[in-house]
């Protein structure tokens, strides 16, 4: 029997995120009428202040163009027969992979609530990876070792995924406490 899942995990709280998009997309318009005018004046005087003026402005009209969808960022997490494919979403439009993971080859899974979580976080050169978005909801780990480099990832299943994923686990890979 095949056992596929894929969840999107939202940011649960959007109001102030959703307020900054909003913000960001009017500012990139006024910063970038705002540097147009001041790209005009050049051609009448060109001093110091209007230059770093009109470079300033339009790199900050610029930035928020290219930077802006990363206020609406989703994760999604899709299990197919004891394999994990985690990718980054932007707005709904560019999606960015983080990576796979075979269950079957991890090191440990838990809560991030439990005691193993924090001996394997405590480890010297651990690399962490935190790939959720609520930090209120039941957070879980995975610890692996990847050419030959540790590394411990965070990530915010649902329950019915958790199962999924304690069905291809090692015996005593799962971590209670």
């Amino acid at each position: 029997m095949d056992r596929f899942l894929e969840e999107v995990v939202k940011k649960h709280k959007r109001g102030l995120d959703e307020v900054l998009y909003y913000l960001s997309l009017v500012m990139m318009v006024v910063f970038g009428i705002m540097g147009m005018m001041f790209l005009s004046m050049l051609a009448y005087s060109l001093d110091v202040v209007t230059i770093v003026s009109t470079v300033l402005l339009l790199g900050m009209a610029v930035y928020l163009f290219f930077f802006h969808d990363k206020l609406r960022t989703e994760y999604e997490y899709t299990f197919t027969n004891g394999s994990m494919d985690f990718a980054m979403v932007f707005n709904n439009k560019k999606r960015k992979s983080l990576g796979s993971l075979n269950v079957a080859k991890v090191d440990a899974f838990g809560k991030v609530s439990s005691g193993s979580f924090h001996r394997h976080i405590s480890t010297p050169n651990v690399k962490q990876l935190r790939w959720f978005l609520n930090r209120d909801s039941e957070l879980y780990y995975f610890a692996f070792s990847k050419d030959g480099k540790k590394s411990v990832m965070v990530f915010e299943p649902s329950e019915q995924m958790v199962d999924y994923i304690k069905h291809y686990l090692p015996y005593g890979v799962y971590q209670e406490n």
